[in-house]
């Protein structure tokens, strides 16, 4: 089980990477002694099932207080050359409280599928800079959303990359398909379908480093 683990962990930093975000105080400390018991492996990665599939484990085991911040999505070939948008990989984050003697600990689950293997990894800190979307209303699937991003004219960034997710930042927007990297990024809306080179956060506000930059 630990060689699963450290090798879709590998998947986990690429999708770090994308969404800029960060696991503030993550160790190794798990979220109880027991843990939970892992799901069976998904071998179709559709991604609306895999999330629903997550969902219902977290809630299974973790209760209904749970965020879900993010999905990321890695696609067997790069956006820019010939990519008919199969997903070989698929994580999502969730975040849960756990009570501890008189106070409280905070934990990341993270949750890896690729089409052979299903991981859960418990990491002890909080998540920062998304929103929670259990309760958003996402009427674009992954399918759709790529099918759009296919319509228009702009450059598709060299990635194999995928995340959704709610961007805490200055203007308050619905989630986001990010497609790309750190260098570009291509932004579909996930309630109305709108496809965008700037990310709706910000708008037209100058970032003061390039994104590329940014931790």
């Amino acid at each position: 089980m630990k060689k699963i683990l450290f090798s879709l962990l590998a998947m986990f930093m690429m999708c770090f990477a994308i969404s800029l975000v960060s696991c503030n105080g993550c160790g190794n400390k798990p979220v109880a002694e027991d843990e939970p018991e892992l799901n069976p492996a998904i071998t179709e990665l559709v991604v609306e099932n895999v999330i629903s599939t997550d969902r219902e484990y977290m809630f299974m085991n973790y209760g209904d207080d749970y965020r879900w911040f993010e999905t990321c999505i890695v696609l067997q070939d790069f956006l820019d050359e010939e990519c008919d948008g199969t997903v070989t990989g698929l994580s999502n984050v969730f975040q849960v409280v756990a009570e501890k003697d008189k106070g409280a600990d905070t934990f990341v689950v993270l949750a890896a599928h690729t089409p052979d293997t299903t991981a859960y990894e418990v990491k002890h800190g909080f998540w920062v800079e998304d929103f929670p979307m259990n309760d958003e209303e996402i009427k674009v699937t992954f399918a759709q959303a790529f099918e759009k991003l296919n319509q228009v004219n702009y450059p598709k960034p060299h990635s194999k990359q995928c995340v959704l997710r709610k961007q805490v930042g200055p203007k308050a927007c619905n989630p986001q398909y990010i497609f790309g990297n750190v260098h570009a990024q291509l932004y579909v809306d996930a309630v109305t379908g709108d496809v965008s080179d700037v990310n709706p956060v910000y708008g037209d506000i100058k970032l003061e480093k390039p994104l590329g930059e940014w931790p």
